[in-house]
Parts: structure tokens; sequence; C-alpha cells
């Protein structure tokens, strides 16, 4: 009988300390995944509207996109560049579901006639800030006339301040590929923005 009681009460302080060492690991696998949350949810929100245009649908594909990312913590430990990788996924559950809504025309945020508001500094004067507003909306619409490929690369250069590298990463495509169309959708703007600027 001592010998059933010892097994028992071996099991037991072994599966007590299985259980410990499990939730070591899922504390501290919860920890990561709230670090991960709090550092970049403004990171993958701004990505999954800059794909879809609507403020509800990025809210739901950011909250899709850490579900992924708590569906696969175990891969959590592989992962060099969390940024990046989580850019990715945020891009990829951004464009299955703009895919899966049937999606062809983006649509603004704010009624594309309508300026965007600015706090105006004390600093400029009344027509400069104006003017600063009128520019940031048709700048805003020339971009979201921009075609995909072209635009793509280029709100996660210049709104997401992603490096080259994090971006052929995001999107699955090469550096150079990435500076060139960077390049390209930067001297379409420039052109659009000239002709705009020149009529008036």
């Amino acid at each position: 009988m001592s010998e059933g009681r010892r097994v028992l009460a071996g099991e037991a302080i072994l599966s007590g300390a299985a259980a410990a060492e499990r939730s070591e690991y899922e504390l501290s696998r919860d920890e990561v995944l709230e670090g991960l949350v709090r550092e970049h949810s403004r990171l993958v929100y701004r990505i999954a509207y800059a794909v879809l245009r609507r403020h509800h649908d990025a809210e739901d594909a950011t909250q899709e996109t850490f579900l992924r990312v708590l569906r696969y913590s175990s891969k959590l430990a592989a992962v060099e560049d969390a940024k990046t990788w989580l850019a990715r996924v945020a891009w990829r559950v951004a464009v299955d579901r703009s895919k899966k809504q049937g999606r062809q025309r983006e649509t603004a945020l704010e009624d594309p006639e309508t300026p965007i508001a600015e706090v105006a500094s004390a600093d400029a004067p009344a027509d400069e800030t104006v003017h600063g507003a009128q520019l940031g909306a048709v700048l805003e619409r020339l971009i979201a006339a921009l075609p995909e490929k072209l635009r793509q690369p280029l709100v996660l250069s210049t709104i997401e301040e992603m490096s080259p590298r994090e971006i052929a990463a995001t999107l699955g495509i090469n550096e150079a590929a990435v500076r060139s169309r960077v390049f390209r959708a930067r001297q379409i703007l420039r052109e659009k923005l000239g002709q705009r600027v020149g009529k008036k």
C-alpha cells in the first residue's frame, strides 16, 4: 500500500510540476502577446486600413490578426523580427478580407471634397493653414487613385515608415521592386500634383 501511495504522490508532484511549467509558459506567452498588442496594434490597424479603407473593417482585421497570432503563438519563438512578421500577417489578413468582401473600389474615410481638419498653428497665417489642408486632401485622393501595386509600398514606406526590407517581407516581393514601385508612385504623385497646382 505504501508503494501505491508513493506512486500516487509522485504522479501528483509530477503533474503539479508539469502544470506549473505549463502555467509559466502560458504566462510568458501571454506577456509576449500582450507586448505585441501594446507595441504594434496601431501599425496593424494602419496596415489594415491602408488595404480596406474602412474604419470598421480595419478594426475587424486588426482583431483577426491578433487572433491568428494567438492561434500560432507557438511559432513566435522562431520569429526574428516581430514587427515585420506582424505586418505581414496583418497585410495578409486585410488582403484576404478585401478579396472575400469583393471590394474593388476603396471608400474614403471622409468626403474627398471636405478638407481634412487640422489644428491651426499660432505661427501660420490662416491662408497657409487652409492651403495646407486642401493640399492634404488632394494628396490623399491622389494616393487613393494610385494602382494598388504602387499604392501599397508607398503607404507602407511613407505612412508606416517601414524600411524597404520590411516592406518586401510584408508584401512578398523583393527590395528592388519595393524601391522601384515607391519611386514610380512618387513620380506619378509629383506629376499629378504639379498639374493640379498649375491649373490654379
